[in-house]
């Protein structure tokens, strides 16, 4: 099969809605937690979350610009693995409302009631560095041209 592009891995990332985040915690641990992409994934290299400014993993990441996003497909209908795919990257902190206008969707008011002037709130901007991925038969890297 041939190497994924990174048109590929867009493809595939539209059908993922949650991945895990890695940061680095205080004392240099990996910390994760599940993150909800809401939908945006028309992948450039660059993934968005929303979250409240005092949680961990914001703390984390202003300590640590370094995490990593995984991710994974169900299997197929017939039996084929689903894609896993593995994101390095570089983490980065915005309070911009309209950067959160642009990556808003109504599904998260569940989270944020008052929207994008919600008390609090953060876009965390993840580009990566390097992508790798398995899809049960294939993997390897990802290559990044805009980087």
């Amino acid at each position: 099969m041939a190497e994924l592009q990174m048109s590929d891995a867009a493809a595939k990332l539209k059908k993922i809605d949650f991945c895990m985040l890695h940061t680095n915690n205080e004392a240099g641990v990996f910390s994760v937690r599940p993150m909800s992409n809401n939908g945006d994934v028309e992948y450039d290299g660059d993934s968005y979350f929303f979250s409240y400014v005092d949680t961990q993993k914001v703390s984390d990441i202003e300590r640590n610009t370094r995490v990593g996003l995984t991710f994974t497909a169900p299997p197929s209908l017939l039996g084929k693995p689903g894609i896993f795919l593995a994101i390095a990257g570089t983490a980065s902190l915005t309070r911009d409302k309209s950067q959160f206008e642009t990556h808003w969707v109504k599904e998260l008011e569940r989270w944020f009631p008052e929207g994008i002037d919600t008390a609090g709130i953060v876009l965390i901007k993840v580009s990566a560095t390097e992508i790798q991925y398995w899809d049960g038969e294939d993997n390897g890297r990802i290559p990044l041209a805009k980087l």
